[in-house]
């Protein structure tokens, strides 16, 4: 049973990783760490899978070895947050246009105190 959750939580994850990739609000990377994560306690081949992923794999060994974001990640996110804002910042009424606001603040301050890998 518990690793059946996992491995439904692994493929959820790994679909709003995919989505992410698309959306600027919601990130890839760490959701595709989840993933391994999920995938490590339900499926040692989708695990195995993720970790040596071309693109993936290296950013959730640096994860896991030294809980380290790369620079380029961490650029990334902060462009994707930039770009948050200034769409709630024309699509958003008041209040709703501080969510990605304080996302950004909240969530860039965590991402740019983390080790570079």
């Amino acid at each position: 049973m518990k690793r059946h959750f996992y491995l439904v939580c692994g493929w959820l994850s790994l679909a709003l990783g995919a989505i992410g990739a698309f959306l600027p609000l919601l990130p890839t990377v760490p959701f595709v760490i989840l993933a391994a994560f999920c995938f490590a306690r339900s499926s040692p081949r989708l695990e195995a899978w993720l970790v040596n992923h071309p693109t993936f794999g290296q950013h959730i060994r640096a994860w896991r070895e030294k809980g380290a974001i790369s620079r380029k990640g961490k650029i990334a996110a902060s462009v994707m947050f930039a770009v948050s804002i200034v769409l709630a910042a024309f699509l958003s009424p008041w209040p709703w246009v501080m969510a990605p606001v304080i996302a950004a603040a909240v969530t860039g301050s965590w991402i740019w105190t983390r080790p570079e890998g």
